[in-house]
């Protein structure tokens, strides 16, 4: 019995897999990938003879029966997914089958649209005195939220929120942050195929707008949408500083300056 590997494949450009991902491609005997949802070209490292199968039109009795089936043939086969396995993924799913069969498994993390999406804006998730707190989450669609998850509900937390799988619900999103208390003029950033070679596109706007900018872009798959009191804070004229470099601040590393007595009248 081989080992089925879990892959991250990132965010789109193939570029942004893991050295140990495209190590394993590389090694691998055979490859199931994604294809939805997964760029092609990060099959590039495959080797001549590797076995290649597409899963877009599988079920998930079909995909483990399939990884199952090449696992007593390869010592390396690879199951190649789109972003992080741990995310919006199938990887719980699969891995039942699979240790049913004693089959082992493995998982190797890949970079988040997310993450992907934040560096195409160069923006940042997390800011000083304004959010420490991201939340990775959805809208309630065809699949229900567990109790407690609602949009409105976490929204009201008022930090940075990720949503996935939501672009095609931006009229249900703006419903929620309102009831949380979001203003219309709060910024909403919307990130299409984030870090695609040649499709990547970037739609900025606010609560009130940001569904008609995507509508007029016609942008309604594979979309990212970030919504934080951080949005565009690399245009304000006064951000907060972190204080672990601030030169009175003391760490193993460094001990701090002692800040300068001010003279009271």
């Amino acid at each position: 019995m081989g080992t089925v590997w879990f892959v991250g494949a990132g965010p789109g450009d193939p570029d942004l897999i893991t050295v140990k991902g495209r190590d394993l491609i590389a090694s691998a005997g055979a490859i199931l990938y994604a294809g939805s949802l997964v760029s092609e070209a990060a099959l590039r490292w495959a080797p001549p003879g590797c076995a290649v199968a597409d899963s877009k039109t599988m079920t998930l009795e079909e995909i483990s029966a399939w990884l199952i089936g090449q696992a007593q043939r390869h010592a390396v086969v690879v199951r190649l997914q789109t972003g992080d396995p741990s995310l919006y993924g199938t990887l719980i799913e699969l891995a039942q089958p699979l240790d049913a069969a004693g089959i082992d498994i493995a998982v190797v993390p890949g970079i988040s649209s997310a993450m992907a999406a934040a560096a195409s804006a160069v923006e940042s998730l997390t800011l000083p005195e304004i959010t420490q707190t991201v939340i990775l989450t959805r809208v309630a669609g065809r699949t229900p939220m567990p109790a407690g998850e609602s949009l409105a509900e976490l929204a009201r937390h008022r930090c940075t929120l990720c949503l996935f799988l939501s672009i095609t619900l931006l009229k249900t999103v703006q419903d929620e942050l309102r009831d949380a208390g979001w203003p219309d003029d709060a910024p909403v950033l919307v990130v299409h195929k984030a870090s695609w070679p040649g499709e990547e596109r970037i739609i900025r706007g606010t609560l009130a707008d940001i569904r008609e900018r995507c509508r007029t872009a016609r942008i309604n798959s594979q979309a990212m949408i970030i919504a934080s009191p951080a949005l565009g804070a690399r245009h304000w004229p006064v951000v907060a500083k972190s204080r672990l470099y601030d030169p009175t601040f003391t760490h193993r590393f460094r001990r701090g300056a002692t800040p300068p007595v001010e003279d009271k009248p």
